[in-house]
């Protein structure tokens, strides 16, 4: 099945009674480089993580882009089997249709099958607008965080919202103990 376009994506958002705003940029493929960017762009901006559990089940976590999360301990937080680790190229492409460092929770529209589900972090969640690639990352889209819950319900991806779970804090230092 042919995968929609980032025209087709942004159709189906205005179809939905959805408003967008778009911006078009130089690629980018990591939060690093992407920080110039969002920089002139209003809202929050998010990482995209697309992974698996030891049962082949597929999630993809949708954070705020500065969020620290502890992937050793979210299986637990998401009802996943076993420690997660990153879907492959191959495994992305096909189910939601986009290349690495394209990843965003618009490509769940894709994804006819339901075979992934959608995790929004509620760190994320409390801005009033969110940005993602629409697709391709060489633009950034901007929707208010109901309409892409509701764009989210309208493919099929009812998502779970909940705070994921942080690396631990590093100790600090007791002066006191013995060198």
């Amino acid at each position: 099945m042919a995968h929609l376009s980032p025209q087709a994506l942004l159709d189906r958002l205005a179809a939905l009674g959805i408003a967008t705003d778009t911006v078009e940029h130089e690629p980018v493929f990591t939060v690093a480089e992407s920080r110039p960017v969002k920089a002139q762009i209003p809202g929050a901006h998010s990482k995209n993580l697309f992974v698996k559990d030891k049962k082949g089940r597929y999630f993809l976590i949708t954070a705020k882009d500065e969020t620290p999360i502890d992937l050793k301990r979210t299986h637990a937080a998401i009802g996943a089997s076993g420690r997660l680790s990153f879907g492959s190229a191959e495994s992305l492409r096909a189910m939601l249709g986009v290349e690495p460092g394209s990843v965003t929770p618009f490509a769940v529209a894709n994804d006819t099958d339901g075979q992934v589900t959608m995790i929004l972090d509620a760190n994320l969640m409390e801005h009033e607008r969110v940005n993602f690639h629409p697709l391709v990352n060489s633009m950034t889209t901007g929707v208010s965080r109901e309409d892409l819950i509701k764009f989210l319900r309208a493919t099929g991806h009812d998502p779970l919202i909940l705070r994921l779970p942080e690396p631990p804090a590093e100790l600090p230092e007791d002066p006191a103990a013995p060198m």
